[in-house]
């Protein structure tokens, strides 16, 4: 059980990673976005955003981004037992599933910049072999204002993993500038699948 918090390939690339969850027309705004600027990036889909909104994965899989598993309802996850924990991380699979043919490249962890020791363990029973944390928060769940979402994203540097969050006006004010600035220091935005190739 793995949990991968940045890359070491030196390369030149970031991975910018959403929690998936709020208002379909935000989520389409920053696929747009992406689109235009040619990032992909991965979505950590919490499950009750895609039982309510099944139009979500395929949005994000049309995009060319990638999805994985962010818990079925976001609770304080490391707050839980074992089998409450592993039925959060297994309805969103079986979620996932359903609506895709497949778990989700990673799981996430809800409500923590790192997995604890039992949300790995509980992660690999649901059958994850990777969890994806980051190295870089957004902050932009604050809801702190567009430049101050940008300058914490500046942050990164090659081999990071940036949390950020769907369903976030101020998230897809900030994103196009994000995309230029890592654009200007020879970043590439992808998929986290990718970075850690």
């Amino acid at each position: 059980m793995t949990e991968l918090v940045r890359a070491t390939s030196g390369r030149s690339e970031v991975a910018l990673t959403f929690h998936g969850a709020g208002d379909l027309d935000i989520t389409r705004q920053v696929l747009a976005a992406l689109a235009q600027h040619g990032a992909y990036v991965t979505v950590l889909a919490v499950g009750t955003w895609l039982a309510a909104r099944p139009d979500a994965a395929k949005m994000v899989l049309d995009g060319g981004h990638e999805l994985g598993n962010h818990t079925w309802s976001h609770p304080a996850l490391s707050a839980y037992k074992p089998e409450p924990m592993r039925v959060e991380i297994e309805r969103c699979r079986d979620e996932l599933v359903e609506l895709t043919g497949s778990p989700g490249a990673f799981f996430r962890q809800s409500q923590g910049q790192h997995a604890t020791a039992e949300e790995l363990l509980e992660a690999g029973k649901a059958g994850y072999s990777r969890v994806l944390s980051y190295d870089i928060d957004s902050l932009d769940w604050r809801d702190p204002g567009p430049a101050a979402i940008r300058h914490a994203v500046a942050a990164a540097s090659a081999g990071s993993v940036v949390s950020m969050h769907l369903g976030r006006p101020g998230t897809v004010i900030a994103l196009p500038g994000i995309l230029t600035d890592f654009a200007r220091r020879g970043l590439t935005v992808v998929t986290a699948s990718k970075l850690v190739s």
